[in-house]
């Protein structure tokens, strides 16, 4: 939390897309910092402490998301974790996301609705 908001990391390769993950989520009152890989994804975690973060699946390495969640789960303690995946629906009813230490998972293309009904759900119970 910083000037008391919570803070949101996001992770992906694709700046169009964190730029547009930036503008959903600051206009719901949140600060969102982002990162453009999983190695900066892990710096800046560290750093900053997040309330969530959200982490695309596949990036420079097709299990780069994964990677990063293991990582970090292997800090310590964890905030809520949500995978980004544009693979399809079927990744959910495939992959047992909890066993990943993921708190979730948000379709590519993200519904606006739907992530920050999530967020604000999920901040509530902090």
């Amino acid at each position: 939390m910083r000037n008391g908001k919570n803070v949101i990391l996001c992770i992906d390769d694709d700046p169009d897309f964190l730029d547009s993950m930036k503008i959903i989520i600051e206009s719901a009152g949140f600060i969102v910092e982002t990162a453009d890989s999983a190695e900066a994804g892990i710096k800046k975690y560290k750093e900053l402490k997040p309330d969530v973060v959200i982490v695309d699946l596949m990036m420079e390495e097709v299990d780069a998301g994964t990677s990063f969640v293991k990582e970090i789960k292997a800090l310590g303690k964890t905030p809520p974790t949500y995978m980004l995946s544009s693979v399809g629906d079927s990744l959910s009813s495939n992959i047992d996301y909890t066993q990943l230490g993921l708190d979730g998972v948000f379709q590519k293309p993200i519904k606006p609705n739907i992530l920050l009904e999530t967020l604000k759900t999920r901040l509530k119970k902090k």
